[in-house]
C-alpha cells in the first residue's frame, strides 16, 4: 500500500503526532484517552504510533475526547 506524503510527512504520521501532542498537552495518559474515546489502549497506541489507519469515526471520537475540532488532528506540523 502506498502512503501519500504532504511536505515530507504522510497524513497518518501527522495525525498520530497531533494526537500525541494534544493528549500530552491535556495531561492525559494514553489509557485515559483510549477510555474516553471508547477504544482499547493497545489500539490507541497503534493509532498514536501510525501503525494503524484510524477510521473517520474513531478520529471523531478521539477529537471529542480531546475536546478539539477534528480538523485539529490534521493540522500541518
Amino acid at each position: 500500500m502506498h502512503r501519500v506524503r504532504f511536505n515530507g510527512m504522510n497524513l497518518r504520521d501527522r495525525v498520530a503526532l497531533n494526537i500525541q501532542d494534544l493528549r500530552r498537552a491535556r495531561g492525559l495518559s494514553q489509557e485515559e484517552l483510549a477510555h474516553r474515546a471508547d477504544v482499547s489502549r493497545g489500539h490507541m497506541g497503534k493509532v498514536e504510533n501510525a501503525k494503524f489507519a484510524a477510521s473517520l469515526d474513531l478520529l471523531e471520537r478521539i477529537a471529542k475526547a480531546l475536546n478539539v475540532d477534528p480538523v485539529e488532528l490534521f493540522v500541518k506540523r
